[in-house]
């Protein structure tokens, strides 16, 4: 029995359950040895690397704790470790802060092999117990780099609600939307035909039969064999969403179908929930990992059915676009993946959506240049560089530099990018177009007199926000290629960056009407060229109100995956409460009309005359699950892996919310309650981690802080207190009026 101080939450190349086995989609009770002679049979984790990476929480409950070294133990049998000996690798006492990213450095692997390993640590010198055995398989063929990633998965679901209806009608409702399978147990006294229909909508109290776009519907007939017997419904394959672009569904779990009702017609038995069966279909997720409530109930309901849509999203293994695709977009991947670290400690499948798109990019031109910040996403949030480093010379590619011109912006049109420059982001047999904001007028089933979702966007030769993209990735390539050890290039890129901005700002900013025209040649000004400028840090300090009024002006002038860069400018900008209005609104353009329609995951569009094809679960619309964590409550990585966290809260009118935000080094607590002249917040940090610590102040008069109930100094800057170096444990803050 390991004490309370023991490492937990082991990973191999970032999987916390390697050792598990599935069997198609449900876990069983096998251990990996046991199935070493029939893994085809199986379905299991994979570790590929000839050198995966470690990685460990570590515990201890006192205050300011940091890991001070380790030791790791790797065996080909755990009764060597049972002994505190290891064949492959006894790293020794390892002085180091490392927990989440120890790159193996022992014998030789070998493939199709079960490896176990156990691993302690020392915090703040005192040593711990040693951490349970953990065990991995490794691929048939191993490699300098490889990805891991779990199967995919089932739950088994039943009806919420059974309603008998005229004649030998059954309606029943799920209580939620879910890509799943359906099998149900029937009984009947002869040869009967019933009919099974499923779908996402409802209409007069039945499923809607023509949902229109992308909103699914389905019936099914079955012939019912005299006594008890269970049918299973197999899905027809969608000749659009299982086409070549598309990511097909694994043999061993079959064709999927989202639908939260389904009516039994015809039936004349009796029907209890147990006779219908919903086999969810998702990667693994763990619902407790992350929670979020608050004083306004609308945001509540707005986090839950965002976080419900990352899980909801997940069934084909990689991040995709819905169901009436189902090819993985840069733009669905970067908003998926921050909202995947916000709402689980799960890090395998936005690495490996990510990694997908880098070789398989889409035509926009933004969402190429997106790679970058997915990439840095990636290690910022886990701290592993091996991705940094094995793709780095194509991530200097995905930045479109090749395309710079005068001044050093970017364009796709004047003149058009060579078929050299095309492939050299794996762009083959079509041509890049910049995209702003999607659907565009006058298609999609938009008519040429409806405004699309770009605001009027006046696309020019040089393009405000694909340039203000492109800025992004030049700042990120410097801090990449600084943590992969590459000064000058660090400091070319950066040197770029600077450069680069003040170019946009004299050549894209209006002075005189105070904001950003959409590009080279344009008088306009839209809420997208605005934005995203704001959102990416190119604003100068001193212009920065304006644009951020002219921005608020416009409302929700952006589509839903728009709106994601909309928040984060406003909450980059102290715009907190404009930010707020528009996570909470009740209008037609808000995340609250996705669950007022009858939706349970975000749909991809506001509402369906705002794109008439729209399908009903689109995860690029569930921005709230991270700039609910990032922004609102302010908790992001300031260090990569959360070395070290930032904690800084903008509520706004919120009387008072908590979070438990998942990290690869565990889980952090946040709550915060405010009144008229007082400020509270109270954290938990996990051990071998330190957060800095902002407090919004924007009370006149002097203060006072208390932590953990003694006065202390604190530095203000502006409307903020900061307290920059706090460490692990449990801490609470006071800030009132004296």
């Amino acid at each position: 029995m390991q004490s309370a101080d023991c490492p937990t939450r082991l990973t191999v190349d970032l999987i916390e359950h390697a050792d598990r086995v599935w069997k198609d989609g449900y876990m069983t009770g096998l251990t990996l040895n046991e199935i070493v002679s029939a893994p085809s049979s199986y379905q299991t984790v994979q570790i590929a690397s000839v050198t995966p990476a470690f990685g460990w929480v570590v515990n201890d409950c006192r205050n300011d704790i940091l890991q001070t070294a380790f030791r790791l133990l790797v065996a080909t049998d755990i009764r060597l470790l049972e002994k505190d000996s290891a064949d492959m690798w006894d790293s020794g006492v390892v002085s180091s802060q490392k927990s989440v990213y120890v790159p193996y450095r022992g014998k030789p692997l070998q493939p199709s092999t079960v490896y176990y390993w156990k691993v302690k640590s020392f915090n703040n010198g005192q040593e711990s117990g040693w951490s349970e055995v953990a065990s991995f398989l490794t691929a048939s063929r191993l490699q300098p780099y490889g990805t891991a990633a779990y199967p995919i998965q089932k739950t088994i679901q039943y009806p919420r609600m059974i309603q008998k209806r005229d004649g030998a009608v059954h309606f029943l409702d799920f209580g939620k939307d879910a890509f799943g399978q359906l099998s149900l147990t029937l009984s009947s006294d002869t040869v009967s035909n019933i009919s099974i229909h499923i779908g996402e909508c409802v209409k007069s109290g039945a499923i809607d039969r023509s949902p229109g776009g992308s909103r699914r519907y389905a019936r099914y007939e079955l012939q019912l064999m005299p006594g008890t017997h269970t049918y299973r419904i197999v899905f027809r394959p969608d000749a659009r969403n299982t086409g070549a672009q598309a990511i097909k569904m694994p043999a061993y779990i079959g064709e999927v179908y989202p639908f939260r009702y389904c009516e039994i017609e015809n039936y004349k038995g009796v029907l209890t929930p147990q006779s219908v069966q919903r086999e969810m279909v998702h990667y693994p997720f763990n619902d407790e990992a992350s929670d979020f409530v608050s004083s306004d109930d609308t945001l509540n309901q707005i986090w839950e059915l965002c976080k419900y849509s990352i899980k909801a999203t997940s069934f084909a293994g990689l991040y995709v676009d819905g169901d009436r695709e189902r090819i993985p977009y840069e733009a669905d991947a970067l908003i998926n993946q921050l909202c995947h670290y916000s709402v689980d400690r799960e890090f395998s499948m936005a690495r490996n959506s990510y990694e997908y798109l880098l070789f398989h990019p889409t035509w926009p031109t933004e969402w190429t240049l997106q790679s970058v910040l997915l990439a840095w996403n990636d290690y910022l949030y886990t701290g592993n560089p091996a991705s940094l480093r094995q793709y780095y010379d194509l991530l200097k590619n995905k930045t479109l530099s090749s395309l710079a011109g005068k001044y050093g912006f970017i364009s796709t049109v004047e003149p058009e990018p060579s078929k050299e420059a095309l492939a050299a982001v794996h762009l083959h047999n079509t041509q890049m177009r910049d995209i702003v904001d999607w659907p565009h007028t006058g298609i999609l089933g938009l008519g040429k007199n409806e405004a699309g979702e770009t605001d009027g966007y006046e696309f020019k030769p040089v393009n405000t926000v694909v340039n203000a993209f492109h800025y992004r990735t030049l700042v990120l390539m410097a801090q990449i290629a600084a943590a992969l050890g590459k000064a000058e290039e660090a400091a070319h890129y950066l040197e770029s960056s600077e450069q680069f901005k003040k170019n946009f700002n004299r050549y894209l900013f209006d002075k005189k009407k105070g904001g950003y025209v959409d590009g080279i040649g344009s008088d306009h000004l839209s809420q997208h060229g605005n934005m995203f400028p704001l959102a990416f840090g190119l604003v100068d300090k001193k212009e920065q109100r304006r644009v951020v009024d002219f921005i608020v002006s416009r409302g929700m002038a952006c589509s839903v995956y728009g709106s994601q860069f909309l928040l984060e400018a406003l909450y980059e900008a102290d715009a907190a409460a404009e930010a707020l209005n528009l996570l909470t609104s009740t209008g037609e353009r808000s995340w609250y009309n996705m669950i007022r329609v009858g939706s349970t995951i975000s749909l991809e569009a506001w509402d369906n005359k705002y794109k008439p094809n729209q399908d009903w679960n689109h995860a690029w619309g569930a921005a709230p699950a991270n700039i609910i964590v990032r922004k609102l409550m302010g908790i992001e990585p300031l260090l990569p892996g959360y070395a070290k966290v930032r904690i800084a809260p903008q509520p706004a009118t919120l009387e008072w919310a908590e979070v438990k935000v998942p990290t690869v080094r565990g889980e952090i607590e946040s709550r915060f309650n405010q009144q008229e002249g007082y400020f509270e917040l109270n954290v938990k940090i996990p051990a071998n981690m330190e957060a800095a610590i902002c407090l919004p102040c924007s009370y006149q008069g002097k203060y006072r802080l208390l932590h953990n109930g003694e006065s202390i100094k604190f530095i203000q800057k502006e409307n903020r207190i900061e307290i920059p170096d706090v460490g692990s444990g449990i801490h609470s803050f006071v800030l009132k009026r004296k």
